[in-house]
């Protein structure tokens, strides 16, 4: 199984949400006009037909109900809107939380600094397994084989290439295939660890910030505080 963490991109919705909020508020200003206007002539027609040929009253029945169901659409389309709003409000107040913390991910891609770069791999049985790294461009700069013991397994590269390069500080990105004593292959899933340093509340959802690279709140699955220096 191979494993690889991109950076999530996201779109924004503030516009979106007050573009809608707002065709939703003319919509149903032009309904109140058009019912108005559709009383008024139901009125002068009741009030001037033929009693010997009186109005079908059916059709009246049917646009007044028409006008409800298209009214009732309008205000349940704000009501949603007021709530992807509200939800929008307590993502950004979480995420906040998240700022200056350690915490742990789902993703592959880690930060090496002073000759050090750690991924926690966690793997459905024991396996062989082949680890491939490669730096942002996508070049491999080292690879080999580890054993990994059921459940979770460290794995920690000193920076150096097959060929004996030390490769700058930077972001690097781990790959994984496994196979166990069967010749089967065995899941094996990736996690890194470090500091979120800021937050994006720009996008929906919001991003954390660790290493360089952006997740969210949802990739998060260890907190801690993270230690003073």
């Amino acid at each position: 199984m191979t494993i690889t963490a991109t950076p999530v991109t996201t779109t924004t919705s503030s516009t979106t949400s007050s573009s809608s909020s707002s065709s939703n508020s003319s919509a149903l200003t032009g309904i109140a006009s058009n019912f108005n206007e559709f009383l008024t002539l139901l009125t002068t027609q009741l009030q001037n037909q033929d009693p010997m040929n009186p109005l079908d009253t059916n059709q009246f029945t049917q646009q007044l109900v028409q006008f409800a169901q298209v009214e009732q659409q309008l205000n349940t389309n704000d009501s949603l809107t007021t709530l992807v709003s509200l939800q929008q409000s307590a993502q950004s107040t979480q995420a906040l939380a998240f700022v200056g913390q350690d915490v742990t991910l789902n993703g592959s891609t880690a930060a090496l600094s002073s000759d050090s770069a750690t991924w926690n791999l966690s793997s459905a049985s024991a396996a062989n397994a082949t680890i491939t790294i490669t730096n942002s461009a996508g070049a491999t700069v080292w690879s080999g084989n580890e054993t990994l013991a059921s459940g979770s397994n460290t794995f920690t590269w000193n920076g150096q290439g097959n060929d004996g390069t030390t490769y700058p500080n930077g972001n690097y990105t781990m790959s994984v295939t496994a196979k166990d004593s069967s010749g089967n292959t065995v899941a094996v899933s990736t996690q890194i660890s470090g500091t979120v340093s800021s937050v994006d509340l720009t996008k929906s959802p919001p991003l954390l910030t660790v290493g360089g690279q952006t997740y969210t709140v949802n990739q998060v699955q260890s907190v801690g505080l993270a230690s003073s220096s």
